[in-house]
């Protein structure tokens, strides 16, 4: 139990989940004073992208040295984290929208707290946790303001306000919180500067 509390400190957990339960209380109550129509789907996305941005932060630790060490099994705790972190993110927007007034289906919160996840570990491997958020923010901007989805790359590129019965987001979203997941758990935060900085020390000192 106490490596979880020092484990959750050094991810800056506790003010995560702050942020994801501000925005997510602040946005119902936008929304809710909307009047009782349908809900647009990019509030919700908005609450989760937010949400998961706040939680990436915490996918690399302060002592990059601790992260890449062999003596700890990281890649299960890593894996835990990430699922962890998108089960968070997901739970207290349902929560929240328990109130009265829900901001989005069960299934449309699952499918878009996981593939957003997914992206912010993908984010993580490339650019390390401080950097992370940059992958699902990029997404959903594009998500957001993109033209109606009238084609197949379209549909894939809007996934995260696509309806909760999309195929195509579904499967968009599982292939990203895979892929993410697992390229987090086994390669770790800055993966790639790693692997640039060994192609660099590896050249001949000639080139």
């Amino acid at each position: 139990m106490r490596w979880l509390t020092l484990y959750a400190r050094s991810r800056q957990v506790p003010a995560s989940l702050a942020v994801l339960v501000i925005s997510a209380v602040t946005v119902w109550a936008l929304a809710r004073d909307g009047g009782e129509g349908q809900v647009d789907p990019r509030i919700p996305v908005l609450v989760l992208a937010t949400g998961v941005m706040a939680a990436s932060v915490g996918l690399s630790g302060q002592d990059l040295a601790l992260d890449r060490t062999a003596s700890i099994r990281w890649v299960p705790r890593r894996a835990a984290h990430v699922l962890l972190a998108g089960a968070v993110v997901a739970a207290v927007l349902l929560t929240v929208g328990t109130a009265d007034r829900p901001l989005a289906t069960t299934a449309f919160v699952v499918r878009d707290s996981a593939g957003l996840m997914g992206l912010a570990a993908l984010g993580a491997v490339l650019a390390g946790g401080q950097y992370a958020w940059t992958l699902p923010f990029a997404w959903l901007s594009f998500a957001c303001f993109a033209p109606s989805a009238t084609s197949a790359p379209l549909r894939v590129a809007t996934w995260m306000v696509l309806p909760p019965g999309s195929t195509t987001g579904a499967c968009t979203a599982l292939v990203l919180a895979v892929t993410g997941t697992m390229s987090y758990a086994v390669a770790g935060p800055d993966a790639s500067v790693r692997f640039l900085q060994s192609v660099s020390f590896r050249r001949p000192v000639g080139e």
